[in-house]
């Protein structure tokens, strides 16, 4: 069983400031929404309820949500403080068992039935993430990630919605198609279906896959495949040590002083003991704004680094996108790659080999590590005989 917690509008409470007065009056009827980042694109983020009864959406124009509720207030967006908030959810998941996957800021899933030996019944442990989380959460259950996000949106009180087996396809059924949203390869689907008058999720799986994909390509065979209550494993997130640095800029907020100040912080970072000679392979750059709000943006190398002057130079090109002057910087280590002081294979043949081979699997991890577990495959002979095409050679996953 597929347990899914949503945390409404996670991003715009954070930004808003959790427990001050401007984060409860989205719980009064306060027309809210995070507000584009400056330089950025002038689209609005999470919005509030009482937004969304005016007709304004997340990503929708700046000039059209204004418009659409002249009274909208604009909160800055923090994505540093979003990111904290939602690591910590997430370690607080993990601390009661659960092998977490994260979709976004706020949605979350896990397996439960690995729970039971420390938890119990199932109720006790939706009981559980309730308490670890500490916040107003919506919990679904089901047998797939998309009918336990279904089961989770649909829940307007504390007690959780658990579905079943084929009960759980015929509720499904009844569904908007405007789940699809909430998942990045069938977003794109909502707005030419709702053109052709699909409601529903059994509308659009009465339509057929056949029909979808080659309507839509694969985003309409992964739609019709949803709609049947159909869906992937989950992919739980790896555990990694991070390790972070921060460091008030005063003055140099900008320009070549604040690139001095990313220099300290890369040496800093690269002389903390717990990195234990390993090298970089992904690390995070965040700054806090003078004007409030926040900026963070993840870089994966070109391959594990160790060494200082290359990690700032790759680093200090983002500092360009910096939207406004910076008041704090930080700098924390996302992904480790293997030891760089390894020279046994230099004398050795049968090291030399595995050698190769571990720099083969490096390439792997790092290709996997900027472009998702999708991006490195082999091609493997099935029937070599076939007339078709697709069947003669598949891609299959490389084992790290």
């Amino acid at each position: 069983m597929i347990v899914c917690a949503h945390i409404p509008r996670f991003e715009l409470a954070v930004a808003a400031g959790e427990g001050t007065r401007i984060a409860r009056q989205t719980l009064v009827g306060r027309a809210l929404a995070v507000a584009p980042l400056v330089g950025g694109e002038q689209r609005v983020g999470e919005v509030s309820g009482a937004a969304e009864a005016h007709g304004v959406a997340r990503g929708m124009v700046l000039g059209e949500a204004l418009a659409r509720c002249p009274e909208l207030v604009l909160v800055p967006g923090d994505p540093v403080l979003v990111a904290q908030a939602w690591e910590t959810a997430l370690r607080s998941l993990e601390a009661i068992g659960a092998a977490v996957e994260p979709a976004r800021p706020g949605l979350a899933y896990f397996e439960s039935d690995g729970l039971r030996g420390i938890h119990g019944a199932r109720e006790a442990t939706l009981a559980a993430v309730s308490s670890a989380l500490e916040r107003p959460v919506r919990i679904g259950a089901g047998p797939t990630r998309f009918c336990a996000l279904a089961a989770a949106l649909a829940v307007r009180s504390r007690r959780p919605l658990v579905l079943d087996g084929a009960e759980a396809r015929r509720w499904l059924a009844g569904r908007p198609v405007g789940l699809l949203g909430f998942r990045e390869d069938t977003a794109a689907l909502i707005e030419p279906l709702t053109r052709l008058g699909v409601r529903t999720l059994g509308e659009l799986a009465r339509l057929g896959r056949a029909a979808l994909s080659d309507r839509f390509g694969a985003s309409g065979a992964l739609a019709h495949r949803l709609a049947c209550g159909e869906d992937s494993p989950l992919r739980v997130r790896r555990l990694e040590e991070r390790l972070e640095e921060s460091m008030d800029v005063g003055d140099a907020s900008s320009g070549e002083a604040l690139k001095r100040v990313l220099s300290v912080l890369v040496d800093r970072l690269l002389a903390r003991s717990e990195r234990r000679g390993r090298t970089l392979r992904a690390a995070t750059l965040s700054a806090r704004l003078v004007a409030g709000g926040g900026w963070r943006e993840r870089v994966v190398f070109r391959q594990a680094l160790c060494d200082p002057e290359r990690i700032w130079l790759a680093l200090s090109l983002r500092l360009l996108a910096l939207p406004a002057p910076a008041a704090e910087l930080g700098l924390a280590a996302e992904r480790f790659g293997p030891p760089a002081s390894d020279q046994s294979a230099l004398f050795d043949e049968a090291q030399a080999r595995q050698a190769r081979a571990l720099r083969l699997r490096e390439a792997v991890a790092q290709v996997r590590a900027v472009a998702g577990q999708d991006a490195a495959l082999r091609a493997v002979c099935v029937d070599p005989g076939s007339r078709v095409p697709e069947r003669r050679i598949v891609l299959a996953p490389i084992p790290e």
